[in-house]
């Protein structure tokens, strides 16, 4: 999986932001307050997202509704591992990514090391 692209990761954050599925003019009416943008080119990104398995499409009545497959922090997850995955030392990058977090992250990041899973 690649990083998204600028309109990809747009209207990603409107899926996730609002959590329900919405249709290709929802999006759209909130992307033209920043940019002009055609209907077209828009449906285009979400029919790409669909083709990538990162949204989910259904039919309602002539137009299809939208919604994201993983929640925002799942596909950050996602693109994390393969970071990670392309490394040749996993931990050395852990680390280097650790050196970045702020003392509440880390201590976050312990706190759920050490959870014993009884609420998961």
């Amino acid at each position: 999986m690649r990083q998204l692209g600028q309109l990809e990761a747009a209207v990603m954050d409107r899926l996730w932001t609002w959590g329900r599925p919405v249709s290709v003019r929802e999006v759209l009416e909130d992307l033209v307050r920043e940019r002009p943008l055609a209907y077209t080119t828009v449906m285009t990104v979400m029919d790409k997202l669909h083709s990538k398995k990162l949204v989910r499409r259904e039919k309602h009545g002539k137009a299809y509704l939208y919604a994201a497959i993983s929640s925002r922090e799942e596909h950050t997850a996602m693109l994390l591992d393969e970071v990670l995955a392309a490394s040749e030392d996993r931990s050395a990058a852990l680390l280097h990514l650790l050196g970045r977090m702020d003392r509440s992250e880390v201590d976050e990041l312990r706190a759920a090391l050490l959870d014993d899973g009884t609420d998961r």
